[in-house]
């Protein structure tokens, strides 16, 4: 065995910047200064009017087309700031080392994180004595996904269930296998570094790695941050998006990904060089709503054509895009799946939460998922309206029921039976307000809606298979609206689902160039708020909506979510996070169905939100970001969380 080390350095500051310095063929690993990360601003002052939509003559530096399967892609929870871009971010570093043949001389190394608090420089100290960034970067696995993601893990494949096991063997052991070949020794307390007392000026989520040879010599050091949504950036890849936001084997990367830019740096070189007749860019460039709706009226295009013919600019088939569209929705709906069924009755953390998706769903059960319902829980019936359809179990399931005479065993009705007995009324009868008596109504879009948000974000919390759609923290929102159009209006599931991801990625781009899909900088309306926006257009994209009808919808469900804080209680992606997926899924619904119902009839863009947006997430007080520091924290743990 050969004795070395590896020593990780967090800033810690909260949750969301990981910094990565990209090392290619001609460039060597270096310690990188980092600076100002960038802020895209769309243009908001461009006129409404159709006349106004004018394409883009020439590309402009700044367009905001990345791969639709970087925005969703398959990763493992809790957090995709804290948990995916971490394991990536390990997994590049090795790969680089391994390019440039460091790899084996490698005797130690050093891991520096760097959770960013945003607060004061001189208040790391005090918060460091606290221990609470650190319990909040542990509870999101941290510390797990950065040293599996040196053992050549990704998230992507990584076996959720060896995930704990691994860890408390890297401990116990004090060995690391970096890139699953080289062995060091790895100490913890020594080698994995909270630096609460620094802070890297690119973003609140930073990681310095630094591995050393056999006398102590540096041998490389790079910074990586972590920008949400499982995205991994550094000095470099901060500006050329693509470049290995999530192409950690860069040589498996088509060229068409490794050589388009945003913004080019002179002199910058890629591994990959264009066709002579290779424009640079996809085929249908945007940098804003105005530009996207202008290619859909000049070639007659939907925003999801749009999409689908730029995927093809990065080296994919027909069959490709399909077979990666159907896999993003295949973990998608096992997700909700496993979240209605599991057996598991509580979440990881102190909170003790109980998980709610397995009862909310044997109640609406409808047979989706057959043999999950369970015959002993009350159904939920159609109240005082009888032209509405119970929702009840499988026929099977009531008729073996030992209540099948219409009693639920406690003295209750049933959705078939007569009441035994009076129900209890809460309030005084001798009043001039009389109390209403207890009754059920049923709303199956609702219901259905926050069963599935709520499904997801359970196994999120619980560390398992999810898709950053377009962050884990609000990974419940596009999956519970895409499920509920499969399951209750689409005729064509397939069709339904290509056009839906398709267009929402459309959004989230443009989210993604023009403000941000970090909590740590925006808040949860960087979240939440933006996955809302991204599921209204898909909704109504997938109801036949125009494209100028889509990103109406898009607005308006990121307009009524402007503001939203992020503040998990106890710094677990909980509470507030999975009951608030729950209501951007039913918002979505709801902003799809106000924008085509008014169409033509508003007054601002989707630019207009986007810049508002981002000029919210600038002048938002730190404490509300993903931080852990406001009032919402000091939630006592007694008080019942559900």
């Amino acid at each position: 065995m050969i004795s070395s080390t590896i020593r990780t350095a967090f800033r810690v500051r909260p949750p969301h910047f990981l910094r990565l310095v990209p090392v290619g063929r001609n460039r060597k690993i270096s310690h990188s200064v980092a600076s100002q990360y960038p802020t895209n601003t769309l243009t908001s002052s461009q006129a409404r009017d159709d006349t106004a939509l004018v394409e883009t003559e020439k590309v402009k530096p700044g367009h905001a087309v990345i791969s639709t399967f970087d925005l969703f892609s398959i990763g493992v929870g809790p957090s995709s700031s804290h948990t995916v871009g971490p394991m990536r971010a390990g997994k590049i570093f090795i790969a680089d080392l391994q390019e440039l043949q460091v790899l084996e001389k490698v005797r130690a190394s050093a891991l520096h994180l760097i959770p960013d608090s945003g607060g004061p420089h001189d208040s790391y100290g005090s918060l460091a004595a606290t221990g609470k960034y650190l319990d909040f970067r542990v509870l999101h696995h941290t510390p797990q996904a950065v040293l599996l993601g040196l053992e050549g893990s990704d998230p992507e494949t990584i076996d959720t269930g060896t995930i704990s096991s691994r860890y408390e063997a890297i401990l116990a052991n004090r060995i690391l296998h970096l890139g699953g070949i080289r062995r060091i020794t790895f100490d913890m307390d020594r080698d994995m570094l909270w630096r609460w007392d620094q802070v890297l000026k690119t973003h609140p989520n930073g990681m310095r790695f630094s591995c050393f040879g056999e006398e102590g010599e540096l041998l490389a050091t790079n910074e990586y941050y972590s920008v949400g949504g499982g995205f991994v950036v550094n000095e470099k890849t901060k500006i050329d998006e693509n470049l290995f936001y999530k192409g950690v084997d860069k040589s498996a990367v088509h060229g068409a990904r490794l050589h388009q830019t945003h913004n080019a740096i002179e002199g910058d070189q890629t591994p990959a060089q264009p066709a002579a007749n290779d424009p640079g860019h996809p085929p249908y460039p945007f940098e804003s709503g105005n530009s996207l709706l202008a290619l859909t009226r000049k070639h007659n295009l939907t925003i999801a054509q749009i999409v689908h013919d730029n995927e093809r600019y990065f080296g994919l088939s027909e069959a490709d895009i399909n077979d990666k569209l159907m896999r993003i929705w295949t973990v998608m709906d096992d997700c909700i799946r496993s979240g209605v069924s599991t057996a598991e009755k509580t979440l990881p953390g102190r909170l003790g939460l109980r998980r709610r998706a397995p009862m909310l769903y044997k109640r609406l059960m409808r047979g989706f998922y057959p043999g999950i319902a369970t015959p002993d829980l009350q159904l939920i019936g159609s109240a005082s309206t009888p032209s509405v359809a119970a929702i009840n179990a499988p026929e099977s399931d009531i008729q073996s029921s030992p209540y099948a005479n219409g009693s639920d065993g406690r003295g209750g009705v049933r959705a078939s039976g007569k009441n035994t007995h009076a129900p209890w009324v809460t309030g005084s009868f001798d009043h001039a307000i009389l109390p209403m008596p207890p009754r059920k109504t049923m709303i199956p879009a609702v219901d259905f809606l926050s069963c599935y948000a709520i499904a997801v974000n359970e196994v999120n919390a619980s560390g398992g298979r999810i898709v950053t759609s377009p962050t884990n923290g609000a990974a419940g929102v596009i999956p519970a609206v895409l499920k509920y159009i499969i399951e209750f209006i689409s005729d064509d599931p397939e069709k339904s689902i290509k056009t839906f991801l398709l267009t929402a990625a459309a959004v989230g781009m443009l989210f993604k160039r023009g403000s941000t899909i970090s909590a740590a900088e925006g808040g949860c309306q960087a979240e939440v708020g933006v996955a809302c926006s991204m599921a209204s257009a898909g909704f109504a994209a997938c109801m036949g909506a125009s494209p100028e009808t889509v990103l109406q919808a898009a607005e308006i469900g990121i307009e009524h979510n402007l503001g939203l804080t992020c503040d998990p209680i106890d710094g677990l992606v909980q509470v507030p996070c999975i009951e608030r997926n729950s209501l951007g899924a039913v918002k979505a619904v709801t902003a799809a169905q106000l924008s085509m119902a008014s169409t033509g009839v508003y007054r601002v863009t989707l630019d207009e939100a986007i810049e508002a947006m981002r000029l919210t997430a600038a002048d938002m007080s730190v404490k509300y970001k993903e931080t852990s520091l406001s009032t919402t924290v000091k939630i006592p743990l007694t008080v019942p969380a559900c």
